[in-house]
């Protein structure tokens, strides 16, 4: 593509009016995206259902996150600015349309082809009666003992219900053991049961059958109300608002008042109201009065309110050939394995590209630092580590054998708090320097520290990243690793530790960029120096691949360099809010995104004026909070070889995609990519992995959930 001519009558103190787009639709559109690869025909059955759960996760989260303020401005009658009736209408539909293709994509696909290959959730109709016999004593002896049914009357009021919890209303007739007729009944399902549940080999012959919890429930509901006759019945699903609100100006001690927070998170105001398709219009319309919702808030679904928990089947199904073929990555190319990592940097710095190499290469330089008597002080970021404790305990074994360890813990990362706050207070045990950042700010940074003497002189090395320090999530998430003895670069991480340690002022740094400082003006000015450049008449190219492009301001400088003439090329995974392929706006301006087996979460930024050639990678997206209100970084990657191989990986490679890469229309639609239904295409990641094959070793991907 031949970029545009710059328009002459553009004057550069004219600010650029851009018609953005809408960020929850853009949002509901990736979904989309993603449920392509549940409909796909050449991805494995159990995959496919795989990539649906995701939809209804992501979904999930939606909800939890973005619909609270829609839903309160249509509640309150508002019919101006960003939240108002109509955005909630126009949101509830979208969603609602969304909901019906998963479910039909559900029950007339996916179920039916699992089934072909003996693979069933068998609901009460359809078992034989030593089948019945065993789901009654499994119900008796698993399931009864944990519930307990609610009458409800003044008494005994409406019970609590917590977010995204299993429930059943129930219209009961006859009279209670009091002589009264209190008509509806409640009965909350414990989180500790599972939802899925196997079937004994003897009873399944030779498929694998499973029964769904709310199935074994429904066919014992008489049972929970004896001397009643149970009439209608549903079950329920009710969304909150999750979002923690802790005024951190006002505490004291912000781990303890986020325990408390975490403890009432799940009983948020009421966001979206789940039932099954049958469930009565006198049922549904008692629960969205208890919940004070709108109809537009009732998602009627066929089959489980719940498609997250089928999860549970894909792990206990044996069926290898219904999956994608484990995939190995390989030991980092940039390091020699056995041989001491700090030698390796001596010599040049080393990128890692995850998943399609392991992250055991980061592990082994921690483990190193923390074994080398040499080293003293060891310097950490924590933002999502989740529930595995392999660096935790090896920092924890760094305190014990006598070096200085500090760790930033982000306790806001947002539902990985309470695992935040577990690895906080048991490096705190220890006797590590735990500190939480800045008050008022999310630290997002990626960094580790590593200072070490040599000689009569102390030695920094570091590694920074683009994504989590999370062996599980590096397993299936792109993401950029980058291990440096840079003594530049390495100063720089050293004094943005000692800025959120002490909060003192950071000073002049030599390369790296921080938010909320200086990053969101640094890559403005970019913008604009690759837009002189286009007007100059000079090689003149912008490329990203972010998660997101929400922020305005940083939307407006690409929109004013590619009017320029400059060509800007954008690789946005999620949420964009930049209007491409508008005639006469953003002519030069492509934004594709792209969907694959592994969730594409890495952040490069390529900025090229003329002969000036400058590439970076960050923690942060192109967001206005990631800017503004987060701790962030950015930093260049210095070396021209690993810069062209980080150009050619994470940028060329996902522009030149025409399998998974979806290109964003000028009517702001996606569309798929020329190759979408060839069967003997590769997509970017497809050809990554090809290059990175590896013998089949310990650490193995499957696909992003």
């Amino acid at each position: 593509m031949q970029p545009s001519q710059p328009d002459p009558c553009m004057c550069d103190t004219a600010p650029t009016v851009v018609p953005f787009l809408d960020r929850d639709h853009s949002i509901l559109a990736f979904n989309e995206r993603v449920l392509d690869w549940a409909r796909r025909a050449s991805v494995p059955l159990l995959e496919r259902l795989r990539f649906l759960t995701i939809v209804s996760s992501n979904l999930d989260e939606f909800f939890e996150v973005r619909a609270a303020e829609h839903l309160s401005a249509a509640m309150a009658g508002h019919a101006k600015g960003t939240f108002t009736v109509r955005s909630f209408e126009k949101l509830s539909a979208a969603a609602h349309r969304l909901v019906d293709r998963q479910y039909a994509l559900y029950n007339d696909e996916l179920m039916p082809a699992l089934e072909k290959h003996g693979i069933a959730i068998v609901s009460h109709g359809e078992r034989t009666p030593a089948q019945k016999a065993w789901v009654h004593e499994h119900f008796e002896r698993e399931v009864r003992p944990l519930l307990i049914p609610i009458g409800l009357d003044p008494a005994h009021p409406f019970p609590q219900v917590a977010n995204k919890s299993l429930n059943f209303i129930v219209r009961l007739s006859g009279k209670d053991a009091f002589g009264r007729e209190n008509e509806i009944a409640i009965v909350k399902v414990p989180r500790v049961l599972p939802r899925i549940i196997p079937m004994p080999a003897k009873l399944a012959g030779k498929r694998q059958l499973f029964v769904s919890l709310s199935s074994v429930i429904r066919a014992h509901l008489e049972l929970l109300f004896p001397g009643r006759e149970v009439g209608q019945f549903s079950q329920f699903r009710l969304t909150r608002l999750s979002e923690l609100a802790v005024g951190e100006e006002d505490v004291r001690n912000l781990r303890t008042a986020l325990r408390l927070g975490l403890q009432q998170r799940h009983y948020g105001q009421a966001v979206r109201l789940e039932v099954s398709a049958g469930c009565s219009e006198f049922l549904s319309g008692f629960l969205l009065a208890q919940f004070g919702l709108p109809q537009e808030a009732l998602y009627r679904v066929h089959g489980p309110v719940n498609l997250v928990r089928l999860q549970q089947m894909i792990g206990l199904v044996n069926a290898p050939k219904l999956l994608f073929p484990p995939y190995a990555p390989s030991y980092p190319r940039g390091l020699v394995p056995g041989r001491p990592v700090f030698d390796q940097l001596k010599k040049g710095d080393v990128i890692i590209h995850q998943p399609f190499e392991s992250f055991q290469g980061v592990l082994d330089f921690l483990r190193e630092a923390v074994l080398d008597p040499q080293v003293l002080a060891i310097k950490q970021t924590i933002y999502r580590t989740g529930n595995e404790e392999e660096m935790v305990e090896l920092l924890r074994e760094a305190v014990g054998r006598g070096k200085e360890v500090t760790v930033v813990v982000e306790l806001k990362a947002r539902f990985d708090e309470e695992a935040n706050i577990n690895s906080a207070e048991a490096l705190e045990a220890v006797g590590a320097q735990v500190v939480y950042g800045v008050v008022g700010l999310k630290t997002h940074a990626k960094m580790l520290l590593v200072t070490r003497r040599e000689g009569s002189e102390l030695v920094r090395y570091a590694h920074l990243s683009t994504g989590n320090y999370n062996p599980r999530t590096a397993r299936v998430y792109t993401d950029i690793s980058h291990l440096t003895a840079d003594p530049q670069l390495t100063a720089d991480i050293d004094q943005v530790f000692v800025h959120l340690a002490s909060q003192s002022k950071l000073p002049r740094l030599h390369h790296v960029w921080t938010a909320p400082f200086h990053l969101h003006r640094k890559l403005i000015e970019e913008c604009d120096k690759v837009g002189a450049a286009a007007a100059a008449g000079r090689d003149a190219r912008i490329m990203l691949k972010v998660n997101a492009l929400t922020d305005e301001a940083l939307i407006e400088a690409l929109v004013r360099a590619g009017r320029h003439g400059a060509r800007v090329d954008l690789v946005v995974r999620g949420a964009c809010m930049l209007p491409a392929q508008v005639p006469g706006l953003t002519d030069n301006v492509r934004v594709r995104s792209v969907v694959g087996r592994f969730l594409e979460h890495s952040r490069v930024f390529y900025f090229r004026a003329g002969d000036d050639e400058r590439l970076f990678l960050s923690s942060a997206d192109w967001m206005n909070r990631n800017m503004l209100r987060r701790v962030e970084i950015a930093w260049p990657v210095l070396d021209a070889q690993l810069r062209q191989r980080v150009l050619e990986e994470c940028l060329k490679a996902y522009l030149e995609d025409e399998r998974d890469a979806w290109e964003l229309q000028a009517d702001g639609t996606y569309k798929r990519g020329k190759a979408a239904e060839d069967p003997a295409a590769r997509g970017a990641q497809a050809l990554l992995m090809q290059s990175y094959a590896a013998p089949r070793g310990e650490h193995e991907g499957r696909s992003w959930t």
